[in-house]
């Protein structure tokens, strides 16, 4: 190889973009107690991720954490959001970066039409107000892709909601705000079969709009899985990813359960 070869193979490996979202030997305590004991991940743009793990083996911290709740103490590693270090990011700054969490349990705020705290939302993650004709404008046509009720905008924020209606609200929210990751909480949690096939077609799509969407699903369940046709899968054991695969290592998950990975 040449001198001039070897320095063009260096530019080029050079240029490679850096992975969505990085985290490595990230620890995190809480209240002292520690919940996550050295994780390692990555999700590249435009691929579907799945965490899969018992419940207390510290899914939920992860998701926390990414979005930066004050609550969870990082103790030692660090996470990257396109080769940026944003561990110590407050929350605000990664909305507005780009990271997005679907909630366990989305949050009710009696009195808050949904239409205006997404103009909120919108107005902070663009940098610019939006006026309420222009994100009536977009949820209307979001709302025709997703199957949803065009009155759905005028309810106050999860007030009286479903749990089917929370989760489609989730994902409504995720396609007006444009995120780069989105992180989905047991997005799945509580919905029956067809409620989980209408979420799953609502990220569908979202993905068939934006492509370079990237997806960290965090679920019990093979069935979600199923749905979106995850890229990677990661099982979390007591803080610790202990093993990652393809789409089989979800499938073997349901038929054997975690104990045979368990220490």
């Amino acid at each position: 190889m040449t001198q001039e070869t070897a320095s063009g193979a260096g530019e080029a490996i050079e240029a490679m973009p850096p992975p969505l979202l990085q985290i490595e030997g990230l620890h995190v305590s809480v209240e002292g107690e520690p919940i996550l004991r050295g994780v390692d991940l990555s999700v590249e743009t435009g691929q579907v991720h799945a965490l899969m793990g018992p419940n207390g083996s510290g899914k939920s911290t992860l998701a926390n954490v990414l979005l930066g709740n004050s609550a969870y103490e990082v103790t030692s590693g660090t996470i990257r959001f396109r080769g940026e270090d944003i561990t110590a990011w407050p929350t605000d700054v990664r909305g507005k970066a780009g990271i997005f969490l679907a909630f366990q349990e989305p949050e009710t705020i009696a009195g808050l039409p949904v239409i205006q705290f997404l103009r909120q939302a919108l107005s902070a993650r663009r940098g610019i107000d939006m006026s309420v004709l222009e994100v009536r404008l977009m949820m209307m046509e979001w709302m025709e892709k997703l199957g949803m009720d065009p009155s759905f905008g005028e309810r106050h924020l999860n007030d009286g909601f479903s749990g089917g209606e929370k989760k489609r609200n989730e994902i409504l929210q995720m396609a007006i705000l444009e995120p780069l990751l989105a992180v989905l909480d047991e997005t799945d949690s509580g919905l029956d079969v067809d409620a989980l096939r209408t979420v799953a077609r609502g990220v569908h799509t979202v993905r068939e709009a934006r492509p370079e969407l990237g997806v960290l699903v965090i679920t019990h369940y093979q069935r979600m899985l199923d749905e979106l046709a995850a890229d990677r899968v990661h099982l979390l054991i007591d803080g610790v990813i202990v093993a990652e695969g393809g789409p089989e290592l979800a499938r073997r998950l349901e038929t054997e359960g975690y104990d045979a990975w368990r220490n």
